[in-house]
């Protein structure tokens, strides 16, 4: 009986503590995952960009990657860059995509040409966390620059909300 009991007892124990596990939650990973969000431009050329929306991936290591709706429009790659937490519920993120010049005719294309190199467009956003972790709502600055580096027209301010995409 006393065998039994103690059976009893290291089983019920085990059950306890299996039942009482501690799982990440959304909040306690930050930024790190996938999110989907709509943004909503100010000003400048973000502003002319009706229905934006962009997708996110932050990596544990601090480096991100950035695409949007509007990659095609014309040819643009997806943004690459860092991010950072500066808050308990706020973050900063820097990226940078390249821009295109068009073919002065479709000739160009038809000959194997293409989009040729514009510049690079680099984006600063600040993060707000929701409490739960799993929403944000951002401030966007794009600053344009030319193939020298030097800044270029266009640029603008947004404002963006973002979820946490998941099963």
């Amino acid at each position: 009986m006393k065998k039994f009991m103690l059976m009893a007892s290291v089983f019920l124990a085990a059950l306890f503590a299996a039942g009482c596990r501690v799982d990440e939650t959304a909040s306690s990973v930050g930024l790190t995952g996938a999110w989907r969000g709509k943004v909503q431009g100010r000003s400048g050329a973000l502003a002319a960009m009706k229905g934006l929306e962009f997708m996110y991936v932050f990596h544990a290591d601090g480096t991100m990657t950035e695409s949007s709706n509007y990659d095609a429009s014309p040819p643009c790659p997806p943004a690459y860059g860092v991010w950072r937490k500066v808050g308990a519920t706020q973050y900063e993120a820097r990226y940078e995509f390249f821009t295109g010049n068009p073919p002065a005719s479709f000739d160009e294309i038809a000959k194997g040409g293409g989009w040729a190199p514009g510049g690079r467009g680099v984006l600063t956003e600040k993060f707000t966390l929701s409490a739960a972790g799993n929403a944000f709502a951002s401030t966007i600055r794009l600053e344009l620059f030319d193939p020298q580096g030097k800044p270029a027209e266009g640029g603008g301010d947004a404002t963006a909300q973002a979820e946490r995409m998941k099963f």
